[in-house]
């Protein structure tokens, strides 16, 4: 067993990863023994990720709040306390906040065998993501 106190600092999120106000506090890190990454990542009122990729996939859980959430090329879909999203690897997609509305999910992948967690690309545009999401 291995305990770990809180001593990480809420972190915000970069600029070139994020549009808009994000913190993240780490739950899980990559060790020598476990690819397990998990974070609880909260988002201000519009803010959102930019668009991305994870070599082994991801799974977002939503905590609290309202949020949005897209895969390339398919719909927006509003996403809630509860829900669970998960993105193949591969997949380009982006997840955030409602326009109104704050939302925290708990993230969580496996980094590949360099550690790598994610590439990404592209901000999300304000045209993208003003898009109504699906009704559930």
């Amino acid at each position: 067993m291995q305990l770990t106190r809180n001593s990480i600092e809420t972190a915000r999120g970069p600029s070139d990863w994020f549009t808009g106000a994000v913190y993240i506090d780490a739950l899980a890190a990559p060790s020598a023994s476990s690819r397990l990454s998990a974070n609880s990542v909260h988002f201000t009122p519009g803010a959102r990720t930019a668009w991305h990729t994870h070599p082994n996939g991801q799974t977002i859980n939503v905590t609290e709040g309202i949020g949005r959430a897209q895969r390339r090329g398919g719909p927006v879909e509003e996403i809630r306390p509860g829900d669970r999203v998960f993105f193949e690897p591969g997949e380009e997609h982006w997840h955030g906040a409602a326009p109104d509305r704050f939302m925290t999910h708990l993230a969580m992948l496996d980094v590949d065998e360099e550690g790598n967690n994610a590439t990404w690309g592209e901000h999300v545009s304000d045209a993208e993501y003003t898009v109504a999401p699906s009704s559930p």
